[in-house]
């Protein structure tokens, strides 16, 4: 099999102009699966893991970036980021695989593989991400709701790569993820739900995965928290967590599951409305517990 192996972006970029047909590769934790089962056969591999650029990290002002090639162990851990990379991903991250798997699997490759089962998108749709994407033509911002087209399919152009992911991280936010499986680890989610509250911009974020063809943003539960949380123009967070049955009744609407050998459409939906409104829940408590200590609302 024909390889090759790009030292930067511009090298990258030259190289997918001249074979769009060949296919890029970074942990391989997806990719080399189909291969070597023999289900694959491309006409080449592009590798990635020695382009520096997208292994990067970084902050400017209320925006966190993320190289397309971080991987999923790296965004548990933190590192240098920690108290910036938005919780919901780093719960999301904690999540995938196991340890060897998020060693390698890398954010980018979560994306370019465009699973409704991808289990960052969720957080990603909550937190209303935006992809990066280049290509010898020049470089393109696109929203995490335009990406995802349809099972295996993304927005991106067969000359285009992902270069990095960023991901707005408001001052005061408070964030959950959670995924349902057929066991309690290494597993594909059967549903997944990530909710995002920024309590400086009183913006609610609602994102599911494994119940929709794509991720899907839940816009009708968003807009239904919110009012709850602010039903006037106020500073101060709720007493208690308001009822949030019809939040987690509009999320479940949001989904369009399928059966499947996983589980039921039917399931999902359940699924769905429970870990909703858990997630809902502690987002909420946590920033009510932080308030009643004098504890300044900050990211964890």
């Amino acid at each position: 099999m024909n390889y090759a192996r790009p030292g930067s972006v511009a090298e990258l970029l030259k190289i997918r102009a001249e074979r769009p047909d060949w296919t890029l590769v970074a942990g391989g934790t997806d990719v080399m699966v189909p291969i070597n089962f023999g289900r694959s056969r491309p006409p080449g591999l592009i590798d990635l893991a020695h382009v520096p650029e997208l292994a990067l990290r970084s902050r400017e002002g209320g925006t966190l970036t993320i190289g397309a090639t971080v991987t999923f162990g790296a965004l548990e851990r933190g590192g240098p980021l920690n108290g910036g990379t938005p919780p919901a991903l780093v719960i999301a991250a904690r999540s995938v695989g196991s340890p060897q798997i998020r060693a390698t699997a890398t954010i980018g490759g979560n994306l370019g593989t465009s699973s409704p089962a991808g289990d960052a998108h969720p957080a990603l749709v909550a937190c209303r991400a935006e992809i990066v994407a280049g290509s010898a033509r020049g470089t393109r911002v696109i929203a995490v709701d335009d990406f995802f087209l349809r099972p295996g399919r993304s927005a991106l152009a067969r000359d285009e790569v992902v270069l990095a992911v960023r991901v707005p991280v408001p001052e005061h936010t408070t964030q959950q993820f959670a995924k349902a499986g057929v066991r309690n680890a290494m597993v594909i989610s059967v549903a997944s739900v990530a909710v995002a509250i920024d309590w400086t911009g009183r913006r609610v974020g609602v994102g599911l995965g494994s119940v929709g063809p794509t991720p899907l943003r839940a816009a009708e539960a968003e807009r239904h928290l919110e009012r709850l949380l602010w039903p006037e123009p106020r500073e101060v967070y709720p007493a208690t967590a308001p009822d949030l049955t019809g939040f987690a009744e509009l999320t479940a609407g949001a989904a369009t599951p399928i059966d499947d050998v996983r589980g039921t459409a039917a399931y999902r939906r359940h699924v769905i409305r429970v870990m909703a409104a858990r997630c809902a829940r502690r987002a909420i408590n946590e920033a009510i517990n932080e308030g009643r200590s004098g504890e300044t609302h900050r990211q964890r």
